[in-house]
C-alpha cells in the first residue's frame, strides 16, 4: 500500500497533458502583444543582433512583479554565454550578466 502511495505523484505527472503550460505561455504572450504591453519579439531580436556580438540561443518571456521581462541568452564566438534582460514594454536593458560583447 505504501509503495502505491509513493508512485501516485509520478503517475499524476504522467497524466498531465504535455505542453499545456507552453500553450498557455504562448497565449499570454500573444495577448500581451495585442494589448500593447510588450514589444514584438522579432523587433527586439533585430536590435540585439545589431547591438551585440553572438547568436541568440534562448529566449524567455516572463512576468516579474507585474512587469513583462524578456530574457535572452547569447553565444558569442568566445563561447562564453551571456544573458540580457530587457523590459518587455520598452525594450530597455534592465541587466546583463556574463561577458557581454557590444558591436563597435
Amino acid at each position: 500500500m505504501r509503495r502505491a502511495l509513493l508512485l501516485l505523484p509520478a503517475l499524476l505527472l504522467v497524466a498531465l497533458p504535455a505542453g499545456a503550460d507552453d500553450r498557455r505561455d504562448h497565449e499570454r504572450a500573444r495577448a500581451a502583444l495585442a494589448a500593447g504591453e510588450i514589444r514584438p519579439l522579432a523587433a527586439l531580436l533585430a536590435e540585439i543582433e545589431r547591438r551585440y556580438v553572438g547568436d541568440v540561443i534562448e529566449t524567455e518571456l516572463k512576468r516579474d512583479d507585474g512587469r513583462w521581462i524578456y530574457e535572452f541568452k547569447l553565444l558569442p564566438p568566445s563561447g562564453r554565454v551571456f544573458e540580457l534582460r530587457l523590459d518587455g514594454a520598452s525594450g530597455a536593458l534592465i541587466r546583463s550578466r556574463g561577458p557581454v560583447q557590444e558591436r563597435p
